[in-house]
């Protein structure tokens, strides 16, 4: 027994730390190059340099550029999805089912600008990864939510298609004007993801009328 060189319970609590600790700074060196030369430009060398690990390190978390590109969406969307789907679920009235599902996205984008500003400025390596563009994959369980409103009255019995469509088209350029703007003000970041969620709502229920009443409100 004394020739079996066991590894302690710390050790191994260790190591799984480090591993953590690892691969959340190769993610974070990621972000920061892709954000500062693009996703193209940037090389392995660019984020090892920045994280201080070696080489050989980086490789045990990731073989490639891409594979980093993937885990960063892989994380956002994986989030963001869940929480769409939980709020529009919970909604009880068509205005909280729409508000909801616009405020869960612009606060996503408001929260992690950089990897939505990322994926609209690299949309072939997106549709290579993942076969889809970014709003399409942040929308994967509009849907069937959307379907699962009409059934409860909470949406009319309308075009399915045509009514995610109409969701998608008010809500593809607002994210990114969100994620431009929580980038640049970082700390108003929620603010005005509240804000576009008001509007989007307003403009998506009650069209230019009811962007009227909302400006006298104001």
């Amino acid at each position: 027994m004394d020739m079996l060189k066991l590894t302690s319970p710390q050790a191994t609590g260790k190591r799984a730390l480090n591993r953590i600790r690892y691969h959340h700074a190769i993610l974070r060196a990621a972000r920061d190059c892709f954000q500062e030369h693009g996703y193209d430009n940037t090389t392995i060398r660019d984020i090892v340099r920045r994280t201080g690990l070696a080489a050989g390190t980086f490789y045990n978390y990731f073989s490639s550029k891409q594979d980093i590109f993937a885990a960063l969406l892989s994380d956002f969307l994986t989030s963001l999805n869940n929480d769409m789907s939980q709020q529009r679920q919970s909604a009880s009235s068509t205005q909280e089912f729409v508000y909801r599902a616009y405020l869960a996205l612009y606060s996503a984008t408001a929260k992690d600008p950089v990897v939505y500003e990322l994926a609209h400025q690299n949309q072939r390596a997106l549709r290579n990864l993942f076969g889809s563009d970014i709003l399409g994959l942040t929308m994967l369980s509009l849907e069937e939510d959307v379907r699962n409103a009409m059934t409860r009255g909470l949406l009319p019995a309308v075009d399915a298609d045509y009514l995610c469509a109409a969701f998608f088209g008010v809500a593809y350029d607002t994210s990114m004007l969100v994620a431009r703007r929580a980038h640049q003000k970082p700390e108003l970041a929620q603010d005005e993801a509240r804000t576009a969620a008001e509007f989007s709502t307003q403009l998506f229920l009650g069209g230019f009328p009811a962007l009227t009443r909302l400006s006298s409100e104001g």
